[in-house]
């Protein structure tokens, strides 16, 4: 008798009805089929990260909106009005999660930004919370993803904060490394010149981004 697959709700009619919501927001984008499978494949990933499984069912159902989103863009079945650019740490727990929460209040629509992690954590770092709180930056909704395929894809430019060469290379796709400090169990001082330097990275990112409607790429959906 072969085992449970406990990386998944034993009620699969959740992901049925993930999957109906899903399929009606994406209907024409990508495949009822991609969309379950997505939904799945999004609760594993993030059941292996995580310590607990409260929320993970709605916090799938978000991920596996962003990926889909990435995949329509990717595929170039989905406009991008704006830049796409993804910010890339290892656990997405610090780094990344601050850059592509400042880049989206600095920015002011002029981008759409992204986070995800190599190896993600299970939790961000309250510090972090805390520390973006201070200057009205309120990230206590986020959680690590994983990086995917269609996220790389869909990116136009990816920022890459210290997950070595985890990060897939894919031609038409921009990349920056920005040399930051890991904050994970810093003191909040050290934390926040962390916070205070990708802020001036971000502002710096912003004056140079090229605001032109990106081209359409090639096809992921299976």
């Amino acid at each position: 008798m072969s085992e449970p697959d406990m990386s998944v709700p034993a009620d699969r009619a959740v992901f049925d009805r993930i999957a109906v919501r899903l399929a009606a927001r994406f209907h024409g984008l990508v495949s009822t089929d991609t969309v379950r499978r997505l939904v799945i494949d999004s609760y594993r990933q993030l059941h292996d990260a995580s310590r607990v499984d409260r929320h993970l069912v709605v916090l799938a159902e978000r991920f596996a909106a962003e990926r889909l989103t990435a995949l329509a863009q990717a595929s170039g079945r989905l406009a991008k009005p704006v830049p796409e650019v993804l910010f890339v740490c290892d656990a997405n727990a610090g780094r990344s999660q601050m850059a592509a929460a400042l880049a989206t209040v600095r920015g002011r629509g002029a981008l759409h930004a992204r986070s995800a992690g190599t190896t993600p954590a299970a939790e961000l770092e309250l510090a972090v919370v805390e520390v973006m709180a201070e200057i009205g930056v309120d990230v206590s909704a986020e959680y690590p993803k994983p990086l995917t395929d269609e996220m790389v894809a869909a990116a136009d430019l990816v920022v890459t904060l210290g997950c070595g060469g985890a990060c897939p290379i894919l031609p038409g796709v921009g990349y920056l490394d920005w040399a930051v400090p890991d904050p994970a169990h810093q003191p909040l001082t050290e934390l926040r010149r962390i916070r205070d330097e990708l802020d001036l990275l971000v502002t710096d990112l912003l004056a140079t981004l090229d605001p032109s409607t990106p081209h359409p790429r090639r096809s992921l959906d299976a």
